[in-house]
């Protein structure tokens, strides 16, 4: 049994005529009477009875009238529901994002616009280390991720820099001066507070690097998983760290930040997601992410081809 000839036993059953349902269907009446008979012996009873007015339902037409009244729009609401999920405009769309990148004007501009150009996507955020999204792609938890790239990510993961921002140092607001930058290297004998590599690999060693250009290799101090409990410790006078600028939104009581003088260091946020597989929605918002970009950044380039 095809649609169309639903279609056309319904047109027959609202006009009770066969001319004027033909003509209301665009066909000859000979070819739609065909159409009712075949789908009669589909059926295998009699839907209509063929009277000197034109045509009535039998109880069985009836009865099968019920039952398919409904299908023309069912079926053209099961059409566009597919069409909008192939334009990814329904669905989910899972995102993970470092706690650093969740701070930066730029990715809060874009989930904001993203829920408003499609607000029937179903978006839902995780927060994790670098090292913690990163297995969130490989294992299909996340679609998409937002995180600082490191050589050693997987080449299943297509990447997008989207932007660098300046480590700053956070400091001890007791330790701290009243200028606005200092020498990295007044710290030399100071705890340096990092993360462990294991879970930020970029950040722990892009605050040695920075060290090292110094000219000190730094004192190791307490490490933390996070970048709250960072902050925390920092405050607790435990040490220093090195962490990006944008870092510096969060007001941490016992905390100051200071700009590193001379040339700062950069620390990039990349967009992440599966090479394979990636869902209309996934590219929907990796669109829109490096479209909005050049508000907040120079360019956005690929990382890899």
């Amino acid at each position: 049994m095809e649609l169309r000839h639903i279609r056309y036993f319904l047109a027959v059953a609202e006009e009770l005529n066969f001319t004027r349902a033909a003509a209301r269907m665009g066909i000859g009446q000979p070819p739609l009477s065909q159409q009712i008979k075949d789908l009669e012996n589909e059926v295998g009873v009699k839907l209509f009875h063929r009277i000197p007015q034109g045509a009535e339902l039998t109880e069985a037409g009836q009865a099968f009238l019920e039952k398919v009244k409904g299908v023309p729009d069912l079926v053209q609401d099961a059409v566009q529901s597919a069409q909008r999920a192939g334009r990814g405009e329904t669905g989910t769309l899972n995102l993970g994002m470092t706690g650093t990148a969740a701070l930066q004007p730029y990715f809060t501009d874009a989930i904001r616009r993203f829920r408003r150009s499609f607000p029937d996507v179903e978006l839902t955020l995780e927060e994790a280390n670098s090292v913690g999204l990163i297995n969130g792609l490989m294992d299909g938890r996340l679609d998409v991720a937002i995180l600082r790239p490191n050589a050693t990510d997987p080449e299943e993961l297509q990447k997008y820099q989207l932007l660098e921002e300046p480590l700053v140092i956070a400091l001890p607001e007791a330790w701290a001066s009243s200028d606005s930058s200092m020498a990295l290297v007044t710290l030399r004998d100071a705890p340096l507070v990092l993360t462990p590599r294991k879970v930020g690999i970029t950040l722990h060693d892009e605050a040695l690097r920075a060290c090292r250009d110094a000219g000190f290799e730094p004192v190791i101090g307490q490490s933390a998983p996070q970048i709250a409990s960072i902050m925390s410790m920092v405050a607790a006078e435990l040490g220093f760290s090195l962490v990006p600028a944008s870092m510096q939104q969060l007001q941490v009581q016992g905390v100051v930040f200071r700009a590193i003088s001379g040339e700062a260091p950069l620390i990039g946020l990349t967009l992440a997601h599966r090479r394979i597989g990636a869902s209309r929605i996934t590219l929907n918002f990796v669109q829109l992410l490096r479209q909005l970009a050049p508000t907040y950044a120079s360019q956005v380039e690929p990382l890899e081809k």
